[in-house]
């Protein structure tokens, strides 16, 4: 008789404490993983084998990752089990079970005291950059000089003594740049520490869609209103330094 293929898919679980169930926000947005809570122990089941070796799951402290067969769970690479099975456990889905929440946010500008407490981390990809955050005075003579196609493919803003520039390919300015993720500007080589926070925090702080928040790494943003971007030129470069007091 041949072998049932669906023997062969493995299944693990997992438990750690829960002092330390915060850090499940990692992995939060794995939807298949259930969890269930036992006195002081935390009780995760539904882990597939290509979760079970990521880095998500690995950097996870106190945690021990378990191989289920036949009922009992085993830790990895053990040839004894450790424990069976539990059993009678209210089980639900991780993202259900662990609802995230923010503080108010005043939106305002980098470097006010009241912030959305989100942090951001290096990241484990690179993505290509679309936005350019430069200073005025270090770019107004170099605008002029652009070739007028490469003007054309980009939108700016302004920013207090800062440019905005967006667009792809980016202009050879200096300046910091940025990747997209849902809406948001992201620093380049930086990411959310926990990457489901993306679409949750664009329904919070931008349900209408209508702004760009733009981050720094120390978990601040800047929201710009879509519509205060207009297209490059010199002209319009020309006619924002005449009004503006930094050159």
């Amino acid at each position: 008789m041949a072998e049932n293929p669906s023997n062969s898919v493995k299944e693990f679980w997992a438990e750690l404490p829960r002092a330390d169930e915060d850090f499940l926000g990692a992995i939060r947005d794995w939807k298949n993983v259930q969890i269930a809570v036992d006195d002081d122990t935390v009780w995760l089941k539904g882990i597939t084998e290509e979760q079970a070796v990521s880095a998500d799951i690995q950097q996870l402290p106190n945690f021990i990752l378990y191989e289920l067969r036949d009922g009992l769970l085993f830790r990895k690479e053990a040839l004894v089990p450790s424990k069976k099975m539990r059993t009678a456990l209210l089980w639900s889905s991780i993202d259900k079970a662990l609802p995230l929440t923010f503080p108010a946010s005043n939106q305002n500008y980098f470097g006010i005291s009241e912030k959305v407490q989100v942090r951001l981390q290096p990241g484990s990809e690179e993505y290509p950059v679309v936005a350019l955050l430069s200073a005025m005075k270090e770019i107004k003579n170099s605008i002029p000089i652009q070739p007028k196609f490469k003007l054309e493919k980009i939108e700016w803003a302004v920013i207090s003594d800062k440019a905005l520039f967006l667009g792809t390919p980016l202009l050879s300015l200096p300046g910091k740049t940025y990747w997209t993720k849902n809406g948001h500007l992201l620093p380049a080589g930086f990411d959310f520490e926990f990457k489901n926070l993306s679409s949750i925090l664009q329904q919070k702080y931008n349900g209408k869609l209508d702004q760009w928040l733009l981050w720094n790494e120390h978990g601040t943003y800047l929201p710009i209103r879509k519509e205060d971007f207009r297209e490059l030129s010199v002209s319009s470069f020309r006619l924002t330094e005449k009004t503006r007091e930094w050159i």
